[in-house]
């Protein structure tokens, strides 16, 4: 098990399945270390190494991504009635009377009569490409892919710049 080419030797487990390259493989250096704080006194009582998860990698892309992919999830339903803008009685006049060939609505005795209808120019016609409620709404984000931008974000907490530009 000392192979320095297995998989556990090169990568971090962490606590919420994520894997991470060994922070040894990434920098020379040891992990850093923080303080722990006397609750009553205020004084450091001693230090521990700082946790694996705040030496992740920092993939703005990734967090960014699953962030507005499971903000998708929350989402319901709508589109416009089917019939919308369809329920006239209404004929095109053909070619030969100088107007366009779209349907008209037919009758007479109200300002409505001869004006255009069904199309989307219209007014009062169905609107272009009616919603549908089949639309794909929601999103399925993979299990590693969550963890490692939720790692990403906590790592990035630990970036005083990243977290004053905020």
């Amino acid at each position: 098990s000392n192979d320095p080419l297995s998989p556990s030797a090169c990568c971090v487990q962490l606590p919420c399945g994520a894997t991470l390259p060994h922070p040894s493989s990434a920098m020379a250096a040891a992990r850093p270390v923080v303080n722990v704080y006397d609750f009553k006194s205020g004084e450091v009582s001693g230090t521990v190494p700082r946790p694996a998860v705040f030496d992740a990698p920092i993939r703005r892309d990734l967090v960014h991504k699953v962030q507005s992919d499971m903000a998708k999830n929350s989402r319901q339903a709508y589109g416009v009635n089917k019939d919308s803008g369809m329920q006239h009685s209404a004929e095109s006049w053909g070619t030969g009377r100088a107007v366009s060939r779209i349907p008209r609505i037919s009758g007479s005795g109200t300002r409505r009569s001869s004006q255009g209808a069904f199309g989307n120019m219209c007014r009062q016609g169905r609107m272009f490409a009616p919603t549908k409620t089949w639309r794909k709404w929601h999103r399925k984000i993979a299990v590693n892919q969550r963890r490692y931008a939720t790692a990403s974000s906590v790592a990035a907490t630990a970036v005083t710049p990243l977290v004053q530009a905020r």
